[in-house]
């Protein structure tokens, strides 16, 4: 059961795309792993977060910006034989994208943020109040390093 690299940036980019949701791992002030699901946004460069102004994960990231993003797609149960368990295996594809959590307070740059989570989701155009732009939190993260797997493709 060999696992092979996907090298290429494109492939890895192609997996990140195909994701609805991905899980941000971070470490809190106790030196604990703490990790949750979230939306995002990607443009090639950075991966885009938005959410709650106040809380653990804002806390945590304050805290430390370290991050590493798990995206995972294409997943497919199959087997050899199917009354031997160890013939049995996953196919997937899967990108870890290690970076810093960058805050980002000016507007325009917000606006920009939100409107590229919401492409991620849908082709829609939308348009944001002062207000709810004020209040949401939203952070970038530079793809510093990636790192692709796949496995029976």
């Amino acid at each position: 059961m060999k696992n092979r690299p996907i090298i290429s940036k494109a492939e890895n980019e192609a997996v990140i795309r195909k994701c609805q949701t991905c899980n941000i791992a971070m470490v809190d002030p106790e030196g604990k792993p703490y990790v949750i699901p979230m939306n995002f946004g990607f443009d090639g460069d950075y991966v885009y977060f938005h959410g709650s102004a106040t809380g653990k994960k804002v806390d945590v990231l304050k805290n430390n910006p370290e991050v590493c993003i798990s995206f995972s797609t294409d997943h497919e149960l199959r087997y050899v034989n199917e009354e031997v368990a160890c013939s049995w295996s996953m196919r997937y594809r899967s990108v870890l994208v290690y970076g810093k959590a960058e805050f980002v307070d000016d507007p325009e740059e917000k606006i920009k943020i939100l409107n590229c989570v919401m492409a991620h989701y849908t082709e829609r155009p939308f348009e944001y109040n002062a207000p709810a732009i004020r209040e949401v939190m939203v952070f970038k993260v530079k793809l510093e390093k990636l790192e692709g797997r796949q496995y029976g493709y």
